[in-house]
């Protein structure tokens, strides 16, 4: 700890934190919630952006050297030389094996030129001035340093670059993470599919569910919108200063440059985009977060039932050993997973909602507001990850309390109101005399009261009712009055 002290105003000096070695994280993500978001940090990290523009220009360096097939006869450059199997190997390793040392190297760079991408090409040209050292006099990597970056603007390899780190933090972290909640969820609503459970609309008791078509419910519609984000394209552009191929054009004219282009894009498993300005119009960035923020409202729709039937006992949560509820009340188990994943969601919803209005605009032919505005990115991931984690902590330590969700259902017979008064309905169509006014007769008869179940069958035996009618109302309970949830669990959850 540094001995460099700051004087506080309510007391004696104390020491710097942000002194401190190893150093402090500002924020949680890097801190106290590392763990479950560490693995963002090989995808959207300031190193991983580094590491991306370094692949793209890699693979940029090689296609002017190799040339396209089916579109340029040679390379696509005249006069760059042919690349071997071990050149090639060698460009590659300066991605796959970029380390601490390098990432420091990088920072080093860009003190000096005071532009991130333009330390990559430099950093990559270093590279390129000592691959005789491994690989020997004869590769021809020494002489294509003036290819690193050929006719690009930063924007050809930034936009490139997100798309890939966010196809990649989306496709092996995020989705893996999500679709496996969605599956415990499923898991879930198939052991609790036959579970009575008495809904609350408006707050209310309402007709009878499941515990598990409830559940259901919800696995039902995150799967939809991991669908959607599995669907996304990841565009990506690679045409120059305005896009109008201005540079590669008048250096090299008589090649098919959109067609490299594309050739290029794609083989970086990204979607051509043919019309641009200087930037990669983002479109794509905005409906992917878009779609991830409906993710994450949803997960926040179910973290607030899920507290609430907690709060109703419905769900009892397993103690864990040695841990503390409340500071002062020792008997509480609080739903703090639910609670936390609720934050975190709104914060990421922020974070996605301001990235997705942001990024859409760009003045004229280019302005930097996209640039301060991506770094954002990881964040706005790891807070949805964090709550994804948080909530199927949650889930594993839920158990489900059936006698007193049964005890809740028996102390509400009104509920059985709405089958009688349609089955009332039912048979006046059918011609049965005395089914005059079936909806009024039951509101008369629950609301603002509770009723037994004798109160409700006596009743249901003095509407002269079609016997088989009157046997069926009189051995339904709102235990039994669940319709047909456990079959649509069964049926169409998957």
């Amino acid at each position: 700890m540094s001995e460099n002290l700051n004087q506080s105003p309510a007391g004696p000096a104390r020491a710097r934190l942000a002194d401190a070695e190893p150093a402090i994280a500002l924020g949680p993500l890097d801190g106290r919630y590392r763990g479950a978001v560490a693995p963002l940090v090989d995808h959207l990290s300031e190193a991983a952006l580094n590491r991306e523009r370094i692949h793209v220009e890699v693979e940029w360096l090689i296609t002017l050297c190799d040339g396209v097939t089916g579109v340029t006869d040679g390379p696509v450059v005249p006069g760059a030389p042919g690349l071997t199997d071990a050149d090639r190997a060698y460009l590659r390793a300066i991605v796959t094996d970029l380390d601490a040392d390098g990432i420091a190297e990088l920072k080093e760079i860009e003190r000096t030129t005071v532009h991130d991408v333009k330390a990559v090409e430099y950093f990559i040209k270093r590279r390129l001035d000592r691959a005789a050292e491994t690989l020997g006099g004869e590769t021809a990597l020494a002489t294509v340093g003036e290819l690193v970056h050929f006719a690009c603007t930063s924007e050809d390899i930034n936009n490139l670059s997100y798309a890939l780190m966010v196809r990649d933090a989306v496709r092996q972290v995020w989705a893996p993470a999500a679709r496996d909640l969605t599956d415990q969820l499923a898991d879930m609503a198939r052991e609790s599919a036959a579970v009575p459970l008495l809904s609350r609309t408006h707050g209310q008791p309402a007709t009878p569910t499941t515990l598990g078509k409830e559940i259901a419910v919800l696995a039902h519609r995150l799967r939809r919108q991991l669908r959607r984000i599995d669907g996304a394209e990841y565009l990506g552009k690679l045409n120059g200063a305005t896009g109008t191929y201005g540079a590669h054009t008048v250096a090299v004219p008589g090649v098919d440059w959109p067609a490299v282009s594309r050739a290029f894009v794609e083989g970086l498993g990204l979607t051509w985009n043919p019309l641009t300005t200087q930037i990669e119009s983002h479109d794509w960035q905005a409906e992917v977060y878009a779609d991830v923020a409906r993710f994450n409202r949803i997960l926040h729709n179910l973290s607030t039932d899920v507290w609430t039937y907690i709060s109703l006992g419905f769900f009892t949560q397993i103690p864990v050993a040695g841990a503390t509820g409340s500071s002062t009340m020792p008997h509480k188990v609080n739903p703090i997973r639910f609670e936390n994943a609720e934050a975190n969601l709104e914060i990421s919803c922020s974070l996605l909602d301001t990235l997705s209005a942001t990024l859409v605009t760009s003045r004229l032919q280019r302005d930097l507001t996209d640039s301060t505005t991506q770094r954002n990115i990881g964040p706005a991931f790891g807070h949805s990850l964090l709550a994804i984690d948080n909530v199927a902590r949650g889930l594993k330590a839920l158990a489900v309390n059936a006698p007193l969700m049964a005890d809740d259902l028996d102390a509400n017979w009104e509920v059985l109101g709405e089958p009688i008064q349609s089955a009332m309905r039912a048979a006046s169509v059918a011609g049965v005399p005395g089914m005059e006014n079936p909806y009024e007769r039951l509101k008369d008869l629950t609301r603002g009261h509770r009723l037994t179940g004798d109160e409700m069958r006596e009743f249901v035996a003095g509407l002269g009712l079609p016997d088989d009618v009157t046997a069926r109302l009189q051995a339904l309970t709102p235990a039994t009055y669940t319709g047909i949830a456990e079959r649509l669990v069964g049926e169409y959850l998957d």
